[in-house]
């Protein structure tokens, strides 16, 4: 079985592609979703997010995601001190869920996964770009914030052009070329490696 990673900054619509992989049956894991469960079931996580930020961090044992955002997007080195306590649950929750997969292949989506030093356990890597101007867009349509704001984010990772030329496939979608089409013939192409994969 191939663990294929899915990657893309923030606004590229990985998370869309993702959903096309799933209607094909393939099981794909979404890291952040499993982030944002674990940091308010994981009690061991809690306790060290407690322990790095304060007790409001939690309000009726319920992560309070305004207040930690605030002070996380507002200093690298937050971030980054968040990112080292989340990001080991996150690996080895997924870890647990590769185990659990019997398919031809299971993607992790994930948009870290080049800064989270996770791409290094994957067979291969899929990345999803855009435009930056399109990508500011759809995050603004969506969460209801400023192109500010999401410059803000983007700044938090990987430049697009790099993370790129760090995947081994690519999957545009700047709404110029059909996504289907190129996740459907990604997938044969998957398969077919799988297929090949020496044991």
């Amino acid at each position: 079985m191939l663990k294929i990673g899915l990657t893309g900054g923030i606004g590229s619509g990985k998370s869309t592609v993702a959903k096309v992989f799933e209607v094909l049956g393939i099981p794909v894991y979404y890291a952040d979703d499993a982030a944002k469960r674990l940091m308010n079931k994981d009690d061991q996580l809690k306790q060290q997010l407690i322990a790095a930020f304060g007790s409001e961090t939690y309000v009726n044992n319920k992560l309070n995601r305004e207040y930690l955002s605030s002070i996380v997007f507002n200093s690298k080195e937050q971030l980054e001190r968040l990112n080292g306590m989340v990001h080991p649950a996150t690996i080895a929750d997924a870890e647990q869920w590769f185990a659990q997969q019997h398919a031809v292949y299971v993607i992790k989506e994930a948009a870290l996964l080049f800064e989270s030093g996770t791409a290094a356990g994957l067979d291969y890597v899929i990345g999803v770009t855009a435009p930056e101007t399109l990508r500011i867009k759809r995050v603004m349509d969506r969460d209801g914030v400023t192109a500010a704001a999401v410059k803000h984010r983007m700044h938090n990772q990987i430049e697009d052009r790099i993370k790129m030329r760090l995947c081994d496939f690519i999957i545009y979608n700047n709404e110029q070329e059909l996504v289907i089409p190129q996740v459907m013939a990604l997938h044969e192409q998957l398969v077919h490696l799988s297929a090949n994969k020496p044991t």
